[in-house]
């Protein structure tokens, strides 16, 4: 189904090749897992599968022959692979062509010219699963990350190729979210499907790969079949930088007041009955930081005429790593926009018992975006790093962030022509430097391997100065077991929409495959 003889691939400028002299053959109907430590070539070699390479990256060197269902993807037309191939990128919001679900799901049929009876019977067919957790007329661009996600393999699945291409699909999935991506996964290999899905979160494919392919600098270092892979130990994953087993750690969530939140205490030291509820109706808690801690009261959110946030009262200490968490779409990116002073609410945020406007905590907040590349404007990796200490006070050494993230030797390259991995810990690295005294750190491990992820762990916790509020969000329990003290939890969206009276939603936006 899939023969690449050969395959090297340099992109201009780069002084290395990211692919080199790969021969890989996936037979009609396997599940096969890309991994591999960020930047080793996953994302570059689905790019060569579904032809973006080098029709629509035609700056490079490619060599050697890549052949998809009987198909040469160098001379196919797109609209030829597209009817073959449907794929995900790491950031499905990018290949989005509409405004809704419905749209979208019919989009690719539309093009290939499906029949409008088909068209409408598949939207319905796609749809139903859907409608419980995004609602049958969702705007793409007010469901989450991991929303989106869904919607994505969905969309990328409805004109019925025969090859799925997966670029992180769990990366910003909540535990029940990946689940239903497994299931998802599960069915369309027992229809047949031929599947490969570049990832670092692992555990959920163990029953579902038919093999595994770890790429190291472009080439293929290791193969295993399905059975050699789920009889691999997790100190041999480690050797080779991919992620094992889960050790959590059992975090007690903040005690918060409101209809969108869940409640509970300290992980670490966990304190007395009613210190945490002292904390969040405004007492002076242990560990404040000198009056710095941060709080919302009577927070409250609506978009698109929906309540999507409600947050009675919650504090969040300084000096401490508050993990922020909740299924897809329960709201956690729109409290971090509402925190950063990028969206507009009801009810106050208040930081040492002062209240904060808008433009207050937009100068004191520095944010990790899901979607990293809009948060990259300089042409270097050093000119980056300058740019965000530029826009703040004095903030970590630049060059010791970089050197602890791995990125000191690309300081010379462009950002945009880093791994998805590299990029995220870039900006991350730009969050230290900029020296604020809110960070709000949305899924930063996306994309990111074993090691790095490690590396990311220890700034979000230097990030936690004594006189800094760091919010985390994310879904990986792995970076929730390294970096975080305690955590919030937001309430489950309402069946059949993007939130609830007393759940949450979020505006972002989304994407699909390559026609």
């Amino acid at each position: 189904m899939i023969r690449l003889k050969g395959v090297s691939w340099t992109y201009a400028h780069a002084s290395q090749p990211s692919l080199r002299g790969v021969d890989l053959h996936i037979r009609p109907g396997e599940v096969v897992a890309l991994c591999g430590a960020s930047g080793c070539g996953k994302s570059t070699l689905l790019r060569v599968m579904n032809g973006l390479i080098p029709h629509f990256h035609i700056d490079g060197a490619l060599t050697g022959t890549v052949e998809v269902d009987g198909l040469d993807t160098t001379r196919a037309e797109l609209d030829e692979l597209g009817l073959v191939i449907g794929a995900v990128l790491q950031h499905p919001r990018r290949q989005f062509f509409t405004d809704s679900v419905p749209e979208e799901l019919a989009f690719a049929m539309e093009n290939f010219g499906f029949p409008p009876a088909e068209i409408r019977a598949r939207v319905a067919d796609l749809g139903g699963p859907l409608a419980a957790v995004v609602g049958p007329r969702a705007r793409l661009r007010q469901l989450s990350g991991g929303l989106q996600q869904q919607v994505a393999i969905a969309a990328a699945t409805a004109h019925r190729p025969r090859v799925l291409l997966l670029d992180e699909p769990s990366s910003n999935l909540s535990a029940d979210a990946v689940r239903r991506l497994a299931g998802t996964v599960a069915s369309l290999r027992e229809a047949g499907l031929t599947m490969v899905l570049a990832e670092h979160r692992l555990r959920y494919l163990r029953d579902l790969v038919d093999r595994v392919v770890v790429l190291r600098d472009g080439a293929i270092d290791v193969e295993w079949s399905g059975a050699q892979f789920r009889a691999v130990s997790d100190a041999a994953l480690e050797r080779l930088g991919l992620r094992g087993e889960v050790r959590p750690v059992a975090l007690a969530p903040i005690t918060a007041v409101g209809a969108s939140v869940d409640a509970g205490a300290d992980a670490r030291e966990p304190a007395p009955a009613g210190d945490a509820a002292f904390a969040v109706t405004g007492g002076a808690a242990s560990g404040d930081a000198g009056g710095a801690d941060l709080e919302l009261v009577g927070v409250r959110c609506r978009l698109g005429g929906r309540l999507v946030l409600d947050v009675e009262r919650a504090r969040f200490e300084a000096g401490r790593v508050t993990a922020v968490r909740g299924p897809n779409g329960a709201g956690k990116t729109t409290l971090a926009r509402i925190v950063a002073g990028l969206q507009r609410c009801a009810g106050q945020v208040r930081r040492g018992g002062r209240v904060l406007g808008r433009r207050q905590r937009q100068r004191l907040t520095a944010v990790v975006m899901q979607d990293v590349q809009r948060q990259l404007f300089a042409d270097t990796v050093e000119g980056e790093i300058e740019l965000a200490g530029a826009r703040g006070p004095a903030g970590s050494d630049a060059r010791s962030v970089l050197a602890a993230l791995d990125l000191l030797d690309l300081a010379e390259r462009h950002p945009l022509s880093l791994s998805g991995g590299q990029q995220q810990r870039l900006v991350v690295a730009a969050a230290r430097v900029a020296g604020r005294r809110i960070v709000i750190f949305d899924e930063p491990s996306s994309g990111v391997d074993r090691r790095h992820l490690r590396s990311i762990a220890d700034q979000i916790r230097q990030a936690a100065a004594p006189a800094n509020t760091v919010l985390l969000i994310s879904h990986d329990d792995d970076l929730i077991a390294l970096a975080a003290d305690r955590q919030l939890t937001l309430g489950p969206p309402r069946p059949g929409g993007i939130g609830r009276p007393d759940g949450i939603g979020r505006p972002d936006g989304i994407g699909r495959q390559n026609r």
